[in-house]
């Protein structure tokens, strides 16, 4: 028996008497390695799948919100503001989408560029026009800046009309609850008066009986 058979029976022998486990074959420790790349492979994946989803929701989540744009998008620096979100858009999808294709996440790769196919139209919807290339109406063209014109009305959003509607509502109970105090107290404040001034608790009241 060669002298490398000897040393593997030897190792068997020793542990055997101290009571450890034979040691795992090479087959073993093979598969054993295998079981452990499968388990961080689908860790990994678990946690592109996460990252992900979390990217997908806050671009669509942006893509929503623009509906509910609260400032004025028809010209001049809102109109910027507008096209800036809608870049925005584009970018996440895109930006979705190259980490949805590393981590092959197919739904979502498709969703991210959805999304960002969706930012591009919107961004065309809005351009276009401005730039000759759709369909407008010859009396009211849309531009990119706002018309000067003399006497215009200043322009208000929804958010400054809310604030002051809110504002003359508080006002005006304001006033009426002021009123109201102010014919409570009348009685009282007439009292006052005439302690303070003696002369007029003297004064009779009209249609006081005499004594």
């Amino acid at each position: 028996m060669p002298q490398d058979d000897w040393s593997t029976q030897l190792k068997k022998i020793e542990r055997e008497w101290e009571g450890l486990p034979p040691e795992p074959s090479p087959a073993f420790k093979k598969m054993q390695s295998e079981e452990q790349k499968r388990a961080e492979e689908r860790a990994r994946q678990r946690a592109a799948m996460i990252g992900g989803g979390a990217r997908l929701i806050l671009v669509g989540a942006l893509g929503v919100a623009l509906a509910f744009w609260p400032y004025e998008s028809q010209c001049g620096s809102g109109l910027f503001g507008y096209l800036a979100v809608e870049l925005v858009i584009i970018v996440g999808g895109l930006w979705v989408a190259v980490s949805t294709w590393r981590a092959r996440l197919p739904k979502m790769h498709i969703f991210s560029l959805l999304i960002a196919l969706a930012g591009l139209i919107l961004v065309v919807i809005e351009i276009l026009p401005r730039v000759g290339y759709a369909a407008v109406d010859p009396k009211h063209p849309p531009h990119f800046s706002c018309p000067e014109t003399a006497n215009a009305p200043l322009r208000t959003t929804a958010v400054e009309q809310r604030v002051e509607s809110a504002r003359s509502s508080l006002q005006a109970r304001w006033k009426s609850r002021t009123e109201e105090l102010a014919r409570q107290f009348q009685p009282q404040r007439d009292a006052l008066t005439r302690l303070e001034r003696p002369e007029l608790l003297s004064q009779r009241a009209p249609g006081t009986p005499r004594d």
